[in-house]
């Protein structure tokens, strides 16, 4: 609901409304109503620049939300589980993106219990309000009551985030009833505590002086971020700018990417004509929902081949265009949009790979898939036409993975002068031996070899452990400092993908097949 300067996005789940054989009671959610959330904070940001502050609150009486439905996690099989946690983690953090970044605050009130993720949804926000009324409370109940974890970032948010003290917030994650009343704000858990009479008042006023405190333009109208055209006809995923073909022998799926087809617009103010079809945009929508869709309906396909065709010269007119006008309130929705694109790309449980051929647009924020790969195969050919490769200023940070510093920093981190080669080449076009002396490109071959090389490649790559590649993968991607985005991507979702997978939790004896049945859980108490 928009009234400006502020929306008020309100949780009120149909019971009858899951996507699997459970019923989502006193606002519990699942993997259909995250996606609701992660598309109303998305249409928040392009549609509605009046909004300078968002309240996150409950349409039911007396409970703020019971967290991720229970049933729907014990019926989920082991990847849903993971993926679930995944998808939960990257709309809470492109929460906080839209406070920091966006300028559009949040505020959670919560009227009543707020138990597990729904105490991490609040977690997420700026600011916590609790109404006191002798029973609403802030809890953290995995540990005790399912055996597992809280899944969506709390363990770090109360550390990193809140600086709630080590020891209370183990007396926090263990206390099934959770924390109340003046305990509550004494300890950090939430910012203010407001008596019933009060409540809406002072959380209108508290929601509105955020706002105020917004750059967002009033006067500007927003973009309508309309429907994706994806087509799927057998092994084949097509859009506008992004094709997929599967290869299911290989385990594979090439991902195709059309550069521009037009010149970039003039001024910002054109934005609001082109809307959501401006190429940028666009192709990282498209892209977004490629990965999404790969992520949870392709689950045996282990590899990502990445390919794209166009005009360079295109591709560095529209980074030169979102450059130069990162002022503006559209301009900046849409960068910080491509990012969060690419770092769903840097926590893929895929292998990455790039293949730089004759005809390709790798340039500025395309740029960015090679530095994001895993891999990366350039084709060598000796002729002026041959493939290159060409960084921009984009590439110097405009777009971070989670640990705050750009692809290109991360690549070469703990190497300067390698770092500040490669930055002296900035808008140059490099060949494949020039980028592979560079340390841009793995290897560079030559027609006599590209096909057999590739597909030797793709064969021992199919042939290992996806378990064990994974793993290696997540291991290697992320160089440099932590970051409480590092520590939930890496840490939290590494344990808790452990923890689902042991019996203590997910077998058919263990805590979450038990929950609510009144059977008393079999529980392996080594500790390993």
């Amino acid at each position: 609901m928009v009234e400006p300067p502020i929306a008020r996005l309100i949780l009120d789940v149909d019971e009858d409304g899951g996507l699997g054989n459970y019923e989502l009671k006193l606002n519990s959610y699942d993997l259909g109503v995250d996606i609701e959330l992660a598309d109303a904070v998305q249409r928040l940001r392009f549609e509605h620049p009046e909004v300078g502050a968002v309240l996150v609150e409950s349409g039911k009486d007396r409970v703020f939300c019971a967290g991720a439905n229970i049933g729907m996690l014990a019926e989920a099989d082991h990847g849903l589980k993971v993926n679930f946690c995944k998808f939960t983690n990257e709309t809470r953090i492109g929460i906080e993106e839209a406070s920091e970044k966006s300028r559009q605050r949040y505020v959670a009130a919560i009227n009543g219990t707020a138990a597990g993720g729904g105490y991490e949804l609040a977690l997420a926000c700026d600011q916590i309000l609790l109404i006191d009324d002798g029973s609403a409370s802030v809890s953290l109940p995995e540990v005790p009551l399912l055996g597992v974890l809280p899944g969506t970032g709390g363990l770090t948010r109360l550390t990193d985030k809140r600086h709630v003290l080590r020891d209370r917030a183990d007396v926090l994650c263990t206390t099934e009833e959770g924390i109340k009343g003046r305990r509550a704000v004494d300890w950090d858990l939430v910012d203010e505590l407001v008596p019933r009479s009060r409540f809406r008042a002072d959380v209108l006023e508290r929601v509105t002086a955020a706002a105020a405190d917004s750059d967002r333009p009033g006067d500007r109208r927003g973009i309508e971020l309309f429907d994706l055209s994806r087509t799927i006809e057998g092994d084949r995923i097509g859009y506008e700018n992004v094709s997929v073909l599967i290869d299911r022998k290989l385990r594979t799926a090439s991902i195709m990417i059309n550069g521009p087809g037009t010149s970039p617009p003039l001024q910002p103010a054109e934005l609001s004509d082109l809307g959501a079809s401006f190429w940028p945009l666009a192709l990282a929508r498209e892209l977004d929902d490629v990965l999404l869709y790969l992520r949870l309906n392709e689950p045996t396909v282990g590899t990502l081949l990445f390919r794209t065709i166009g005009d360079p010269e295109m591709v560095e007119a529209h980074d030169q265009f979102l450059l130069e006008n990162l002022d503006d309130w559209l301009v900046r929705e849409i960068v910080l949009f491509i990012g969060r694109t690419w770092k769903r790309l840097d926590m893929t449980a895929r292998t990455v790979v790039s293949l730089i051929e004759t005809g390709s647009c790798f340039v500025g924020l395309l740029a960015e898939l090679p530095l994001a790969s895993d891999r990366v195969y350039m084709y060598e050919e000796k002729s002026e036409s041959g493939p290159r490769l060409r960084l921009t200023a984009m590439n110097q940070g405009t777009l971070p993975m989670g640990n705050g510093l750009s692809r290109l920093a991360t690549r070469f981190w703990g190497r300067p002068d390698a770092l500040a080669a490669v930055e002296a080449t900035m808008g140059k076009d490099l060949d494949a031996k020039t980028a592979v002396e560079l340390g841009l490109a793995t290897f560079a071959y030559d027609e006599v070899d590209w096909q057999d090389e590739i597909r030797l490649f793709l064969e021992e790559r199919a042939a290992f452990s996806p378990d064990a590649l994974t793993a290696m993968e997540a291991n290697l991607r992320v160089a440099g400092p932590e970051t409480l985005e590092t520590k939930i991507f890496g840490r939290l979702t590494a344990w808790q993908n452990w923890v689902f997978y042991r019996p203590n939790a997910s077998g058919p004896e263990g805590t979450l097949r038990s929950y609510g049945s009144g059977r008393r859980p079999q529980i392996d108490r080594k500790r390993t």
